[in-house]
């Protein structure tokens, strides 16, 4: 099975490595220690014969890049994350975008 995880909230007691750490812990049995300053993270997993994960670590505020969704060992599409996410809210009524936007 391939995966796209975009873990976006900061770890919690239930996941104090984030998501991303969970799911590779329970693959590999190694622990996954985000970098300081960046608790977010983004997660493309590949499933071959082995599971390789690529991670991208973020932060708040950090531009969101493209990330690759397999659909076969080998074979990946990117996902626009960034371009989709100011898509999305750029069509948001221009009062919740500023609700928003007072949240930074």
């Amino acid at each position: 099975m391939h995966l796209l995880i975009l873990d976006l909230q900061p770890p919690t007691s239930r996941d104090p490595r984030g998501i991303h750490g969970a799911i590779w812990e329970e693959i590999t049995g190694q622990g996954y220690a985000a970098p300081p300053g960046k608790l977010l993270t983004l997660a493309a997993y590949e499933s071959a014969l082995t599971v390789r994960a690529y991670v991208q670590p973020v932060a708040v505020g950090d531009a969101l890049i493209d990330m690759p969704l397999f659909l076969e060992p080998g074979a990946h599409v990117l996902v626009p994350l960034e371009s989709t996410y100011q898509r999305a809210f750029a069509a948001l009524p221009r009062r919740w975008r500023t609700v928003l936007d007072a949240r930074d």
